[in-house]
C-alpha cells in the first residue's frame, strides 16, 4: 500500500508541475469548460428550487363550489349531500368553508387585513372545496369538468371552478423541463470530453521525448499514463468549482429580481444554492469527465507511441 500510495502522490506532483509550466493555458482551458458546466449546474440548482414547491401542491383535482351570497347558511350546509351524489366517489373530501372563515384566512396570507376591515361587511361568501381523486388521462379530466358542470346547477350555487388543473401541467412542464436539462447535460459533458481530450493530446505531444525515455529505463504504462489522468481530473475539477461559483454570483442579481416579482404574491421566495452533498456529487462528476477525457486520449496517442 504504500508503494501505491508513493506512486499516486509522485503521479499528481508530476501533474501539478506541469501545470505550473502553463498556467494561462490551464486556465483558459478550465474557464472554457466551466462555461459548459455552469448551464446545467444553474438548471440542476433552479430544479432543486421548484421542486420543493410542486411537491407541497396537490396534483389532486380540486373543485371550489362557492354559493350565492343571499343562500341561507342552513340551505349551503344542506348541499353536502347532494355534493356526495353528484361526485360519486366515497373517498372524496368535501369540505365546507363558512364565509367568516374564508375571511379570516385571507387576513392572515394576504397582508390585507386593514384594506378588509374597512369594507365592513364580509364580502366573501360560504363556499365547498371538493378534493377528488388524482386523474391521470383526458377521459377523467373532463369527467371532472362534467362534475362541476353539474354542481352548477344546484340551487344556491354561484359558480364552481376546477382548481387543480394547472398544478397537473406545472408537473408536466418540470418533467419536461428535466429531460431538456438532462440532454442538455449530456450534450454539455460530451463537449467537455471533447475539451480534455484535446488538451491532454497537446500535453501528451509536448512530453513526447520525455514519455520514450522513461519507457527506456523500464517505466509501465500504468506509471506514464496517471499523471495524465491526475491532469485531465484536475481540470474538471477546478471548472466544476468555477462553475459553481459563477452560479452562486448569479443567484444575486436573480433574486434582487425575483424579490419584488415575490412581493406582488406576499411571498418570500428566494433561489438557494444546492446542499453540499449535491454540489460534491457535482464536482465528482465534473472531476470524473476530466478523467474520462484524459483517458481516452491517453489510451489512443501513447498506444501509437508504442
Amino acid at each position: 500500500m504504500r508503494g501505491w500510495f508513493r506512486q499516486h502522490r509522485f503521479a499528481l506532483g508530476s501533474a501539478l508541475i506541469h501545470l505550473r509550466k502553463s498556467p494561462g493555458g490551464f486556465l483558459l482551458n478550465v474557464v472554457v469548460v466551466a462555461i459548459a458546466l455552469s448551464l446545467p449546474f444553474a438548471g440542476l440548482t433552479m430544479l432543486d428550487n421548484v421542486r420543493p414547491m410542486s411537491e407541497q401542491m396537490s396534483v389532486d383535482p380540486e373543485i371550489s363550489v362557492f354559493m350565492k351570497a343571499d343562500t341561507p347558511r342552513a340551505q349551503a350546509t344542506g348541499l353536502a349531500g347532494e355534493m356526495r351524489k353528484i361526485v360519486q366517489d366515497p373517498k372524496a373530501k368535501i369540505v365546507f368553508i363558512p364565509r367568516e372563515d374564508a375571511l379570516n384566512s385571507l387576513k392572515s396570507k394576504s397582508g390585507l387585513a386593514d384594506v378588509l376591515n374597512t369594507l365592513g361587511d364580509n364580502p366573501l361568501p360560504d363556499s365547498y372545496v371538493l378534493k377528488l381523486n388524482a386523474f391521470n388521462s383526458a377521459t377523467e379530466a373532463q369527467d371532472v369538468d362534467l362534475v362541476a358542470a353539474q354542481l352548477r346547477e344546484l340551487p344556491g350555487v354561484e359558480s364552481a371552478q376546477v382548481d387543480s388543473a394547472w398544478v397537473k401541467r406545472l408537473a408536466a412542464l418540470l418533467g419536461v423541463l428535466r429531460l431538456v436539462l438532462l440532454l442538455l447535460a449530456i450534450t454539455l459533458g460530451v463537449a467537455v470530453i471533447a475539451v480534455v481530450f484535446n488538451t491532454t493530446r497537446l500535453q501528451v505531444m509536448q512530453q513526447r521525448d520525455e514519455i520514450s525515455i522513461s519507457k527506456l529505463i523500464g517505466a509501465t504504462d500504468t506509471f506514464i499514463h496517471r499523471p495524465f489522468y491526475y491532469s485531465g481530473a484536475l481540470l474538471g475539477l477546478c471548472a466544476g468549482a468555477l462553475a459553481l461559483g459563477a452560479v452562486a454570483l448569479a443567484l444575486r442579481p436573480l433574486n434582487t429580481a425575483i424579490a419584488e416579482f415575490a412581493r406582488l404574491y406576499a411571498s418570500e421566495f428566494q433561489l438557494t444554492l444546492l446542499d453540499p452533498l449535491p454540489m460534491a456529487g457535482l464536482l465528482a462528476v465534473s472531476a470524473g469527465l476530466g478523467l474520462i477525457g484524459a483517458f481516452l486520449c491517453v489510451q489512443r496517442y501513447l498506444a501509437r507511441l508504442n
